[in-house]
């Protein structure tokens, strides 16, 4: 397991992130951490969209879920039957988020082996043969931050995009005093979250913090992507819907 674990995650990345530093990173390993970020997020791109899209769909039926899971709450089997129909009527999954959190475990532990090597010899000694190594290898972020320490700024930073994602992922409601338990719950863990991630991050080196603070980042650009596509998506269906009421 740890071989398949180091072949087909740790070193790939690795070799990636050193790649990266030797060519368009201009020799800055921050620049390197983004714009292995940034590939991560394009290649994840379609899991990342089908949790989102799920997620708010799922939060925008929750009347109907909460009105369904009532009726048929003495006959468990039919609560299961038609609350089966309403996902596949409304093209959901409600298992994908942790699919996408399976998915990203094993990269984000790879990625934190990467980050917490400190990139030593030793470290280094996993690149490929076509993969140069660096004759010096700076552990700076645009000659400010020294990313082999934590540093308070990435943490808040980091903190902060986590939380406009979390809001940006929320429905628009305007009765948000009638929330069911698992509405209120999902509002929480907005904050709850940049918590947790100050708590986390404050102690780890600011590698692990500038990593996260890019994919926090690039969250908020897919969600508004998202937010724009599931809008458009549910106009046209209203749309329709009026429109086969009128003929």
């Amino acid at each position: 397991m740890s071989y398949l674990f180091n072949t087909i995650l740790y070193q790939p990345l690795l070799n990636a992130l050193i790649f990266l530093y030797e060519t368009i990173a201009f020799s800055d390993l921050g620049v390197a951490i983004i714009l292995l970020t940034l590939i991560i997020r394009v290649i994840l791109y379609p899991l990342f969209y089908r949790s989102y899209k799920n997620q708010t769909v799922l939060q925008k039926i929750q009347p109907e879920i909460k009105q369904l899971q009532e009726k048929h709450r003495h006959n468990k089997g039919e609560q299961t039957k038609v609350m089966l129909e309403l996902y596949k009527r409304h093209k959901v999954n409600p298992f994908s988020s942790f699919f996408l959190i399976l998915v990203q475990l094993p990269v984000l532990i790879a990625l934190y082996r990467v980050f917490s090597s400190d990139l030593s010899d030793a470290a280094l000694a996993g690149l490929y043969p076509f993969i140069a190594k660096p004759e010096t290898l700076s552990h700076t972020f645009l000659d400010l931050i020294n990313l082999r320490e934590s540093n308070i700024i990435i943490v808040g930073l980091s903190a902060v995009a986590q939380f406009l994602q979390g809001r940006m992922a929320l429905p628009k409601t305007k009765l948000a005093g009638k929330e069911d338990a698992g509405a209120r719950a999902a509002r929480n863990m907005v904050y709850i979250g940049p918590a947790f991630t100050l708590f986390i991050l404050y102690s780890l080196p600011a590698a692990v913090g500038l990593y996260w603070l890019s994919t926090s980042a690039f969250s908020v650009i897919q969600q508004v992507f998202v937010n724009k596509a599931i809008k458009k998506n549910t106009d046209h269906g209203t749309a329709s819907e009026q429109y086969q009421k009128n003929t």
